[in-house]
């Protein structure tokens, strides 16, 4: 699913050093490729009810996360929401 070389790229992407694993910002990037996948999993197996739970899961953890990057940046906010694509 999520090979080391992808986290590293992530890592590198989003946080301030492959090193920064836990800032919000990577864990947003993080939840969004993981959600993706599920996405394409999900629609491949519809009747996956483990799997779609745990979806809703990482999107309720990523809706929180992204207000806490809204309250504290909302600069920052734009920029990840705008790279990542979440909204239009």
């Amino acid at each position: 699913m999520l090979s080391a070389e992808k986290k590293k790229e992530i890592f590198k992407n989003y946080g301030k050093s492959v090193d920064d694993t836990g800032s919000s910002k990577v864990q947003v990037a993080l939840f969004t490729y993981r959600i993706n996948h599920l996405s394409n999993h999900l629609k491949n197996n519809k009747k996956d009810f483990n799997t779609e739970r745990a979806l809703v899961k990482l999107v309720g953890r990523r809706k929180k996360l992204l207000r806490y990057i809204e309250k504290r940046d909302i600069n920052s906010y734009k920029n990840i929401i705008k790279h990542l694509g979440l909204r239009k």
